[in-house]
């Protein structure tokens, strides 16, 4: 199990916002639950509006890359960009902060540690 910091948050949003500070989105997009909190720290950092769904020429954002389930939905946007903060697959469409290689659980900082076991069930649940 891999904990994240808000420490390391505040340094992705950094990094996004600075790779996109240039470039004129419509607003930001944040996938549920864990994209959300990237793109509202995203929409402060670069002054756009927080979007409801995903359009085009949108920065569109997610906490995490994993089997592209969710990501692969919004694939076909023009002008826009995806940003995730950790990948686990090297990316080639997506723009990610962090990749790594390891299989190992990830703990954003949002996440209730006591309810790790709890998530890990869901999210496998989920993708069957």
């Amino acid at each position: 199990m891999n904990k994240l910091s808000w420490i390391e948050f505040e340094k992705c949003v950094f990094s996004i916002s600075n790779q996109c500070k240039n470039k004129s989105f419509e607003g930001v997009y944040g996938f549920p639950r864990g994209g959300l909190c990237l793109a509202v720290a995203l929409s402060h950092s670069l002054g756009l509006p927080l979007l409801d769904e995903p359009k085009n020429n949108t920065l569109i954002v997610d906490d995490i890359y994993d089997t592209g389930f969710t990501l692969e939905k919004i694939r076909h946007l023009k002008g826009s960009e995806t940003h995730v903060w950790i990948s686990k697959i090297k990316p080639s469409w997506w723009n990610a902060y962090s990749y790594i290689k390891e299989k190992e659980w990830i703990v954003f900082p949002w996440e209730n540690i006591n309810a790790v076991k709890i998530d890990q069930d869901l999210y496998l649940k989920s993708r069957r």
